[in-house]
Parts: C-alpha cells; structure tokens; sequence
C-alpha cells in the first residue's frame, strides 16, 4: 500500500505506524511551500492522510478536491493522538477489504 502523508515536518511516529499497518511505501510532503499544490500525486497513490495542523485550508481543500477526483481515500487528522490512529486503521483495513473483494488483486491482503 502507498501512502501520501501531507503536513508536519518529522512524520517518523505516523510512518512506522503506517509500515505496522502493510504501508510499503510513504511519500511526504511538509507543504510549507505553496508550490506543493502543484504536484501531481504519485503513481499507485492508495491513501492520503492530510496533518491539519500543519497545513493551510486552501492547500488542504486543493488535494481534498484532487483525492475525490482521482478516487483515492483520504483522511485529515489533527495530530498523532490514539483516535487519529484509530482513524488510519480503519481506513486501512477499509481499502484491504475492498482490494481483495477485486478478483485481480495482487496485495498481500490477509
């Protein structure tokens, strides 16, 4: 599973916690710049997670819009508390559901 994590500047707690959960890749983005809405989102993307308190609203609305677009499942959470790692988790455990109900699934879904 990939996963693109926007927000924050150190996100070494969320991607250890994200490898716990089957994440094979992260890719992070501090979005401190305002060229960070000019990205395109990386190929194969399976999640977004958006840290709101280190991102600005009309950053956070621009990838929330581009997500939807491009049906990725994305999550905003204010900080790294146990509920927003009860949040992850069940999104986590959402898309492997609906990955191994796809016949071509390739994951290593339990």
């Amino acid at each position: 599973m990939s996963v693109l994590v926007i927000g924050g500047d150190k996100i070494t707690r969320l991607q250890s916690f994200l490898v716990s959960l089957g994440a094979t890749k992260t890719h992070h983005w501090d979005s401190r710049l305002m060229s960070a809405t000019h990205k395109q989102l990386p190929h194969n993307t399976d999640m977004i997670i958006m840290l709101t308190d280190f991102l600005n609203h009309n950053a956070m609305y621009h990838f929330k819009r581009k997500a939807k677009k491009n049906d990725i499942p994305f999550l905003c959470v204010k900080g790294m508390s146990g509920c927003s790692e009860c949040q992850i988790s069940q999104m986590v455990e959402g898309i492997r559901q609906n990955k191994c109900a796809n016949p071509s699934c390739q994951g290593g879904c339990k």
